[in-house]
């Protein structure tokens, strides 16, 4: 099964994912490890991709496809794949297209992760990690023991700048804006499948399954 996950900050998109491929036994491919694995790797778009990025730049389409295109030519995705935070626009969307499409592929779905916009701020500002181990807690969802102090080491928490209100508000305004021509392009093709994020974890992966299967 060919599947691509979507989700605005704070809607669980990385544990859905997570479950997902374990449950389908599907590998998961996600921007952020993709480049550092083709960078590491010395492949020829990921070294075009560090040049960009060594100078700050953003990374452009062509580089982004091509290292796609490379990820999904291993062998470990045939049998089957979880697209994570790639396309991000229309172009890169039509791009897989004709990149399945030559190798005999196409997406089985594409799943969408909806959560009403002030339950998603609520999510991401009460997000805290400690500085000393990295564990993370949530004012809301995951309260350590004492306040402000990890339960792990004894280390601070903190909120990381970014997410702070203004910056989460800004953040899915950027969101919102690059992925609404996705979702119109893929409901118009029929694969979109919209899932209620606001609801348990193991509620949402249920209705997950429920809509990719049937």
């Amino acid at each position: 099964m060919n599947l691509l996950i979507m989700g605005p900050p704070g809607a669980g998109k990385g544990t859905q994912a997570e479950t997902l491929v374990k449950k389908l036994g599907i590998t998961h491919i996600s921007t952020g490890d993709m480049f550092r694995s083709a960078i590491q790797a010395g492949t020829e778009m990921g070294l075009k991709a560090k040049e960009y990025m060594d100078k700050g730049e953003l990374v452009p389409d062509f580089v982004v496809v091509g290292m796609v295109k490379e990820r999904l030519s291993q062998p470990d995705c045939a049998r089957g794949f979880l697209l994570d935070g790639f396309p991000r626009n229309v172009v890169q969307a039509e791009e897989l297209d004709e990149t399945l499409k030559s190798i005999g592929s196409s997406l089985d779905g594409v799943i969408n992760i909806v959560v009403p916009r002030e339950k998603l701020i609520k999510r991401v500002t009460g997000r805290r990690i400690c500085r000393s181990c990295g564990a993370s807690y949530h004012t809301l969802f995951k309260k350590p023991r004492v306040d402000d102090i990890c339960d792990n080491c004894g280390g601070e928490l903190y909120q990381r700048t970014d997410d702070n209100e203004t910056a989460v508000k800004n953040r899915l305004y950027v969101y919102e804006a690059s992925t609404t021509p996705l979702i119109d392009y893929y409901s118009k093709r029929g694969l979109l499948r919209n899932i209620n994020g606001d609801q348990d974890i193991d509620k949402v992966m249920e209705d997950i399954f429920k809509n990719i299967c049937s």
